[in-house]
């Protein structure tokens, strides 16, 4: 952790928590959990023929972004939670188990976005990507990951949607 996102941890914490504002990003860190969010909507495109590929693209890019995230980098770092190293923070919700780095709610809604974004284009990237940063800055404001969890976090996600969407694109095209 650097001092300078301990201080911003602590300035939102001190400064920008409100009663409205706290209940609207515990709510948008809540349908960030387990990328539930994104899972719905993979589940209502995979229903419709022709929105099915979409809806798998969504899942596989969710798959994958779980995988590199949260079974792989997650226990390399090995980060502490900003509320196990910064005294004075205070954490609204619970109290997450589980290391820092990357933030996986980030990371699977970045992954989200970006995989409806391929396959909506503008129509849908607008309205994703909008949802996607809410969730990973409700991480932030509610004191669970440092500010570069949350940008390593979408970096990743978004890297691995581009992946999984090319992927599946070239495999059409060779088709």
């Amino acid at each position: 952790m650097t001092a300078i996102e301990g201080e911003l941890l602590l300035t939102i914490q001190n400064h920008l928590r409100v009663g409205v504002l706290d209940a609207i990003m515990l709510l948008f860190s809540f349908i960030g959990n387990l990328g539930a969010v994104w899972l719905v909507a993979a589940f209502i495109l995979l229903a419709r023929r022709d929105t099915r590929r979409r809806g798998f693209a969504v899942l596989l890019s969710l798959t994958v972004t779980f995988l590199v995230v949260n079974l792989l980098l997650k226990n390399v770092v090995a980060r502490p939670r900003p509320f196990e190293t910064i005294a004075g923070l205070t954490v609204l919700g619970g109290f997450p188990s589980g290391f820092s780095f990357p933030s996986g709610h980030a990371s699977s809604s970045f992954a989200g976005a970006s995989a409806l974004a391929f396959g909506f284009g503008k129509r849908g990237a607008i309205a994703a990507y909008v949802v996607a940063a809410l969730i990973a800055a409700s991480r932030v404001y509610i004191g669970v990951h440092y500010p570069s969890d949350v940008l390593a976090g979408a970096v990743i996600g978004v890297i691995c949607a581009v992946v999984v969407c090319r992927f599946m694109l070239r495999r059409s095209v060779a088709k």
